[in-house]
């Protein structure tokens, strides 16, 4: 992460070069802010776009920092603990059982089996990890749908899908035409995965977000604009915190 400092302030983004970028630009991520830059830029051209740019940044930093405070916060995963999914917020509900694997399942909210014999002070931490690794594959699961759908009919055809846990974007197309995207997108509605999915693979053809790419995003999916207005003013919704109880 780079540092940008306002007085004596210091705020982190991310610093991304790119031979294809002939200008510099800014945009908004999951939890900062990410310049793109030409890859010859200097230090010294970098300051001065992030000087220029400083009213925004601040009101970004801030917007985001209020958003960050209205997440869902969990302090245990036990019965009546309540969990982001698809864009809304279910019910957690915990079963003993005899079996030695935790087991998870979706049912008008979430329903975990743990066995019986896993000592309390370990509990929590296996819900969560077990829960997490659920939902990694229920998003990994719907991109690849999402692929099959829209990819042979509009030429986009890409190497694979990999579900990672990126902390500064959402979605991301390799050189490789591997398309990378941000397991925390299994929190918002379904439609708007969708769209994820759709915009990498619309990078296939189109490295960069100039008008020849938004126009192929809008002749797969005609209403992307309501689905990225819903990403955009919700991603304080897409995850939890986990909140350790003082001491």
């Amino acid at each position: 992460m780079a540092v940008y400092r306002i007085g004596s302030q210091e705020i982190e983004y991310t610093l991304r070069r790119s031979p294809r970028a002939s200008k510099a630009s800014l945009s908004v991520t999951p939890k900062s802010f990410e310049l793109l830059v030409p890859e010859g830029a200097t230090d010294e051209q970098i300051c001065a776009v992030l000087d220029r740019r400083r009213a925004w940044i601040i009101e970004t930093v801030q917007h985001m920092a209020e958003r960050a405070k209205a997440q869902t916060r969990v302090y245990q995963f036990v019965t009546g603990a309540k969990i982001p999914y698809r864009g809304r917020i279910a019910k957690l509900t915990i079963e003993p059982f005899d079996g030695s694997l935790v087991e998870v399942s979706f049912r008008n909210g979430f329903h975990i089996r743990m066995p019986s014999g896993l000592p309390p002070e370990s509990s929590d931490a296996v819900i969560e990890s077990s829960l997490r690794l659920w939902l990694k594959h229920r998003v990994r699961d719907d991109a690849r749908d999402f692929v099959r759908r829209h990819g042979e009919r509009n030429g986009l055809k890409p190497r694979g899908v990999q579900i990672k846990d990126q902390k500064h974007m959402w979605g991301s197309c390799g050189q490789n035409r591997q398309i990378n995207l941000n397991w925390h997108l299994i929190f918002a509605p379904k439609p708007v995965l969708e769209y994820a999915v759709v915009h990498e693979m619309c990078h296939l053809k189109h490295r960069n977000h100039e008008p020849e790419f938004w126009e192929l995003v809008g002749r797969v999916l005609p209403d992307w604009e309501n689905r990225k207005t819903w990403l955009d003013k919700n991603e304080h919704m897409l995850g939890w915190e986990k909140v350790e109880p003082s001491v």
